[in-house]
């Protein structure tokens, strides 16, 4: 057998996936997805076992619901044959075990630094000494934005090449907010610890990271979330979503100087927050999801309060995304800027909006459903030309079928269940997978535990890990005075990317 097919939020023992030699490993995961559009890459990674590397790979199928998991061991100071070279899409998963363990792949594109992780093999890659790509001319220039920015945004690095006011190149250098939240997984023990280190992963994304864990938890502790706990998910996730696009609807209109979007929609952001303060008393849902339990029971009261938010919130929404819609100065900087090809959303395996903007059907509610998104029967919103109008209207358009769904679903609540106290003792000799749908895109998290049931690996992938390459792509040939826009079209994360 040269691979498991599991769901997700599956446990299995680590001893039922199959251990592949390199050559037979590589062949298996790239005719997965060669040809298949409906595979990509959920997770791809390496941990130590008996001085030797294990290689994991899980493919996930958005057609069949399944996820393919093979395994291979090598040495770290083996030279292999990169799957890069093959397809783009493995890229920055190789160039993470490169930097994590040293193995060398001789024909990668480019093995350079994804984070600078504090237990990278290379000491000697630093911030300082950067590959960056460049292009000798007199006629091009350079420009750096960052690491420090205005305001409160987190840091990175973007180099630009330019010819005048064009863009040819962006280079983007992550690894300012490196943590090492992997690692602090294994070293903090209790539950509740490592629930706080899940919603820290990205604090804009608070109820996917955390609910993502909490399945991973529930599987791996042989505990079966009850229908209020999926309830309160699956609503927290959907506020989350709409309180996100809301505000990035805000930011796109501030970098394009409308400034009546910008108020309105900041303005309507709020009270959806406010209410997340109201439900659980934080506006960005802190606290809130814990696995085992549902701390914070959705009562008729607070249905009849969420009724009264969207009653105020949706006109006003409904009238501002009518204007932006219409509006031929707003229409003239969205539409046709930042475009991202289907062609190149399938070779950087784009994930979440940044997949949909072009055509491509990944959304987990539908592919890999899990709670009661299956009863809701989710049809992801989907656009074909890639560019930030699309991904703009992708926003809109959520932010409406997230108040649909939450409308209905607040008209049947469920029977609330004693919370459960079970879940101090995961199964030894594990693997669990737990893919969550954030309002950013897919949210992977892996664990394996040892025969002590003691954690030996928690691996976490933030969406932004996908589709930072998408940004880069994406303002090729366009002016660089489009770069905020593009970027905020995206609005990815530094800290979900760097761990």
């Amino acid at each position: 057998m040269k691979y498991i097919s599991i769901k997700n939020h599956q446990t299995i023992p680590v001893a039922d996936i199959p251990v592949l030699a390199y050559e037979a490993f590589s062949d298996v995961n790239i005719g997965f997805v060669t040809d298949h559009p409906e595979r990509h890459c959920v997770n791809y990674f390496g941990y130590l076992i008996d001085n030797q590397v294990k290689l994991i790979c899980c493919i996930a199928d958005d057609d069949s619901h399944e996820i393919f998991v093979s395994a291979c061991l090598v040495r770290a100071d083996e030279k292999l044959k990169s799957f890069s070279s093959r397809l783009l899409c493995f890229e920055k998963y190789e160039r993470e075990i490169h930097e994590n363990f040293g193995i060398d792949y001789i024909d990668h594109p480019w093995l350079k630094p994804v984070r600078y992780a504090q237990n990278r093999v290379d000491k000697s890659e630093i911030m300082a000494n950067y590959p960056f790509f460049a292009i000798e001319s007199e006629e091009l220039h350079e420009v750096g934005v960052g690491p420090i920015h205005a305001g409160v945004i987190e840091p990175g690095h973007f180099r630009f090449i330019c010819n005048g006011e064009q863009i040819l190149h962006l280079e983007i250098q992550l690894g300012y907010q490196h943590r090492g939240i992997e690692q602090l997984f294994l070293e903090k023990k209790s539950m509740l610890q490592r629930a706080t280190l899940a919603e820290n992963i990205a604090g804009d994304t608070v109820v996917g990271h955390t609910s993502a864990f909490s399945y991973l938890w529930e599987s791996l502790c042989g505990f079966e979330a009850t229908e209020d706990i999926h309830f309160s998910r699956l609503l927290a996730l959907e506020l989350e979503r709409m309180a996100i696009h809301t505000g990035d609807l805000s930011a796109v209109c501030t970098d394009i100087a409308y400034q009546l979007g910008s108020s309105v929609y900041g303005r309507l952001r709020t009270p959806i927050i406010n209410y997340m303060q109201e439900w659980c008393g934080n506006r960005l849902a802190k606290g809130f999801v814990r696995p085992g339990r549902n701390q914070f029971p959705f009562t008729p009261e607070l249905a009849k309060r969420l009724k009264e938010v969207f009653d105020a919130f949706e006109p006003d929404f409904d009238e501002m995304s009518d204007e932006i819609s219409k509006l031929p100065s707003v229409l003239s900087r969205l539409e046709r800027t930042g475009v991202v090809s289907m062609e190149d959303i399938l070779k950087i395996g784009a994930v979440g909006m940044a997949a949909r903007m072009g055509g491509l059907n990944r959304d987990i509610r539908a592919s890999h459903p899990y709670g009661i998104y299956p009863e809701i029967q989710h049809e992801p919103i989907i656009k074909h030309h890639g560019d930030v109008y699309s991904r703009v209207r992708i926003r809109k358009q959520e932010v409406k079928q997230s108040m649909k769904y939450l409308r209905q679903l607040i008209d049947r609540l469920p029977q609330q269940i004693a919370p459960d106290t079970r879940l101090e003792n995961p199964k030894p000799d594990s693997f669990t997978l737990s893919l969550v749908e954030g309002w950013r895109g897919e949210i992977c998290h892996c664990a394996i535990t040892n025969a002590k049931s003691e954690l030996i690996l928690y691996k976490i992938k933030d969406p932004s890990f996908h589709n930072w390459l998408a940004l880069a792509m994406a303002v090729r040939n366009n002016e660089i005075s489009d770069f905020p826009v593009c970027n905020k079209s995206f609005n990815l994360s530094y800290c979900g990317h760097d761990l």
